[in-house]
């Protein structure tokens, strides 16, 4: 194979690898994707507290419905027993027995009463922390799946690009000396970016260091040619 041609197709090969590389930063670096980590995770906490607002919902309905139940059973306890105070027909000890009972029941009644009240009061503020946090995850959802459109969309237009890029390099790969070849490689996981430069004037394509002539004559019997100053491949 010609070893000029073979370092022309390796720098055809170098534009090529560029290309991925920055199609494939532009992929990683979306300004989309942050917003919409953020976004997901906004997802994440309100679900979190949502489920917990729920569960703190069924915990007043809970306790709301067996108040009520206790309340109605002590209420009409009260109530038949003052009946039968208001009645009559008994001691006068008796009766004052069942009067103190009777004072007894209602000032429960009204501690139950307080009871009830309270877990009203605590499911609507459930209620209502639910409702809005109901809304809040709608919104923060359909943002978050509006941004997962629009990266999906610019991925895919980066994909697309990326398949002409790896093609391309596909087809030029088979035209480079397997050893030059494996140098560039080399190069590229060490150093990345530019490995491989034009010698114009000697000045070399990647360092743009001047080389004297004489530098210059040394440098191109290397095989590859190498860069005194970086130790690029030169293509002269």
């Amino acid at each position: 194979m010609d070893v000029i041609r073979s370092l022309g197709d390796l720098l055809d090969l170098q534009e090529v690898d560029l290309d991925i590389d920055r199609l494939l930063e532009e992929r990683s670096t979306l300004p989309e994707l942050d917003a919409y980590k953020a976004a997901h995770e906004e997802v994440q906490r309100i679900e979190r507290e949502k489920a917990e607002a729920d569960e703190a919902q069924t915990a007043a309905d809970r306790g709301l419905h067996k108040s009520n139940g206790e309340l109605e059973i002590l209420a009409d306890k009260a109530a038949a027993e003052q009946n039968r105070l208001y009645a009559g027909g008994m001691s006068a000890r008796d009766a004052d027995y069942l009067r103190r009972e009777v004072e007894m029941l209602y000032a429960k009644v009204s501690s139950m009463e307080d009871e009830v009240l309270h877990f009203i009061e605590k499911k609507e503020e459930c209620e209502a922390l639910v409702a809005k946090l109901a809304e809040e995850l709608a919104s923060t959802t359909e943002e978050r799946d509006e941004l997962r459109t629009v990266i999906t969309e610019k991925w895919r237009v980066i994909d697309k690009h990326l398949a002409v890029k790896e093609e391309r390099k596909g087809a030029i790969i088979p035209l480079v000396e397997p050893d030059l070849l494996a140098l560039y490689e080399d190069l590229r996981e060490s150093r990345g970016g530019r490995v491989v430069g034009r010698l114009i004037d000697g000045v070399c394509g990647v360092c743009n260091l001047q080389m004297s002539a004489a530098e210059v004559a040394s440098a191109l019997k290397g095989d590859p040619p190498r860069c005194i100053h970086c130790r690029a491949i030169l293509v002269s």
